[in-house]
């Protein structure tokens, strides 16, 4: 999968981002500096592969550019990193692509439910997307440089759920219209949980089940109250890391083949730290007793069925995009 990976960020991604860029005559340039907006945590693997990013474009470009990264909504609050890097607050950015929807429609490919199952299909997934956002960002002024994956979202459960009816009744948190369909669909009850409050909604059983990844339960401490995890992998989420047009236009031929190189390098670096996030807290949940477990065949071709329609769906609502999107996505390797 890595070498599969490495084919398509060295030949298609670098060509995209060349095209994105333009071609700006070289020459010496005076020292740039960028502000770099993330809303994750300094510790987060994300935030982490950022500042690698930031280092490396800043050896390689002996110094023409220094980027400074301001995490944990520092700069701006994640939902406003995006419309903070087009007025030019910060130069880049990073944010959630299911949360960039209302201005790039096609990044809302990455919250379909149950469409992908694994890191290769999430890999395929951005190999056929990647062009369109490259198109769609560009309009706007934008460029993307990179995409990340954060574990795939698996099912907490305080009880075992081996079928569709032992959702029947089962109080699940939500917290979009997606995962309110996903309950309704499912049988469950939808209770709208805001983040906080989750441990104190287990813990007195106003939820019973949740879906959301192996790391963030791992990280709140689930197995205090749920002892089942099933790896549902009913969405695989993407942030995108990306800059503005006019500060990568301003840049020297060498400090933009800096951004690129880095940007692929850290591409398929935070591949393999997601992966290892996700297996890392796999290996937490079942050391402190948690079940688990790979969702049932009969669940399993449910879940395929209910992926079907929400693709279907999706594509109604976004249109022609969408469909240039899916129908190579289902069809070529």
């Amino acid at each position: 999968m890595a070498m599969q990976r490495r084919e398509w960020l060295g030949g298609m991604g670098a060509a995209a981002l060349g095209a994105c860029l333009g071609g700006l005559p070289g020459g010496a340039r005076a020292a740039s500096e960028w502000k770099l907006a993330t809303g994750y945590k300094s510790e987060t693997f994300h935030t982490r592969n950022v500042e690698q990013f930031a280092q490396e474009v800043g050896r390689s470009s002996a110094g023409e550019l220094r980027i400074a990264v301001h995490a944990n909504n520092s700069l701006a609050k994640l939902s406003d990193i995006f419309a903070a890097v087009q007025s030019g607050k910060a130069e880049a950015g990073e944010v959630l692509m299911a949360g960039i929807v209302g201005q790039v429609p096609l990044a809302g490919a990455d919250s379909v439910p149950f469409v992908l199952s694994t890191y290769q299909d999430a890999a395929r997934l951005w190999k056929h997307q990647r062009p369109l956002i490259d198109a769609a960002l560009h309009a706007q002024g934008l460029v993307p440089l990179y995409a990340v994956p954060w574990p795939p979202q698996g099912l907490f459960s305080v009880r075992p759920v081996r079928g569709k009816a032992d959702f029947q009744g089962l109080k699940m948190r939500t917290y979009n219209a997606a995962t309110v369909r996903i309950a309704e669909l499912l049988g469950a009850v939808a209770v709208d949980v805001p983040a906080p409050d989750i441990p104190k909604a287990l813990a007195t059983g106003q939820i019973e089940a949740m879906i959301t990844s192996s790391a963030t339960g791992a990280e709140s401490q689930i197995w205090t109250h749920a002892r089942f995890y099933y790896e549902l992998n009913a969405w695989i989420p993407k942030n995108l890391v990306f800059a503005r047009k006019q500060a990568m236009d301003a840049l020297g031929a060498a400090a933009r083949q800096a951004v690129v190189q880095a940007a692929q390098a850290a591409e398929e670096r935070g591949w393999a730290m997601s992966e290892q996030a996700m297996a890392s807290a796999v290996a937490e949940l079942r050391s402190h007793g948690m079940a688990v477990e790979r969702i049932a065949p009969d669940l399993g071709r449910e879940i395929g069925r209910l992926g079907e329609r929400f693709s279907r769906e999706w594509v109604r609502s976004v249109g022609h995009d969408a469909t240039r999107l899916f129908v190579p996505f289902y069809t070529q390797a």
